[in-house]
């Protein structure tokens, strides 16, 4: 099962959201990271067929080997897909379960086939324990869950996921990422975010996209290789901080209790000071070596 996206583009005016975007997709967590505005959330609207794109072409190999376009083959291409948009429209007057059955009846699930994933997903999304409270009463957060809940029903082919640990907790997110991540050995699974945790240790492949482009798509381990002994730790006295920002790309102020010193986390090419040690970087230290340290990742 392949998904390949071949030179998609789209432009809102004079605005290229997204340029010549290429990629192909097997079993596995694929990861769109970049900041906000970077074309994440065009690119999965395209991918839905909830936008179209001006140009490009998108295909679709079963298991069989058959390829298809995936606009020739319209409903049945939706019927493989789950969606979590980034900002789902949801019924406030409906209860949990309610809504379960009714996206579960929009996708031409069985009734006993239903009756069997609806509780199992509200557990594994932790909703189980309100299944009769209407939507209307429900956090943010538990809003969020509902709605990769439902994308999820029907044992989907394609999962695409705009932002889906958005206004989760901690515990919330890390149940969240172990929940995606069991579920995708048989499934392709395409998450937008711009919170680099979320993926950091289940993607298989991370495409890194900046207004609308590619500038980097690599396994995340290749990635952090590529700015080994670019990351320090530099202890400094609190009044050398401000010059040191103004320097260097600082990505981390913390006290260190043993010295009293401050402790900078530093994204430079060459040490910065003769006290400089190198260390190990993440992932994080790799999106604001590329996007800057404006852009958000939380």
């Amino acid at each position: 099962m392949t998904l390949n996206i071949n030179a998609i583009t789209k432009a809102y005016g004079n605005n290229l959201a997204i340029n010549q975007f290429s990629s192909t997709f097997e079993l596995g967590i694929y990861a769109l990271l970049g900041p906000n505005g970077s074309g994440k959330s065009t690119l999965m609207n395209i991918l839905t067929d909830n936008l179209k794109a001006d140009s490009g072409e998108i295909t679709y190999t079963d298991d069989s080997g058959n390829t298809e376009n995936v606009l020739h083959m319209g409903v049945r291409f939706r019927e493989k897909l789950g969606f979590m948009p980034q900002y789902p429209g949801l019924y406030p007057n409906f209860t949990v379960e309610r809504f379960m059955w009714y996206m579960a009846a929009l996708k031409g699930i069985k009734k006993e086939e239903a009756k069997k994933q609806i509780p199992e997903i509200l557990a594994a999304v932790e909703l189980d324990d309100v299944p009769k409270r209407k939507i209307g009463a429900l956090s943010g957060g538990m809003k969020q869950r509902l709605t990769l809940a439902q994308a999820v029903l029907g044992a989907p082919e394609i999962l695409i996921l705009d932002e889906p640990t958005a206004g989760l907790d901690p515990k919330q997110r890390i149940a969240i990422r172990n929940y995606i991540s069991k579920i995708a050995f048989n499934k392709i699974v395409l998450i937008a975010t711009h919170v680099v945790p979320d993926i950091e240790f289940i993607a298989r492949d991370i495409i890194m996209l900046k207004k609308g482009v590619i500038v980097d798509n690599a396994p995340p381990h290749e990635l952090t290789k590529k700015i080994e002994r670019k990351v320090w730790n530099v202890p400094c006295a609190e009044s050398d901080v401000q010059p040191m920002q103004d320097k260097f790309r600082v990505t981390n102020i913390a006290r260190d209790e043993d010295t009293g010193k401050v402790l900078l986390r530093v994204l430079a090419d060459e040490q910065p000071t003769d006290r400089s040690k190198t260390v190990a970087p993440t992932l994080e230290d790799y999106y604001l070596y590329v996007f800057g340290e404006n852009s958000s990742t939380s």
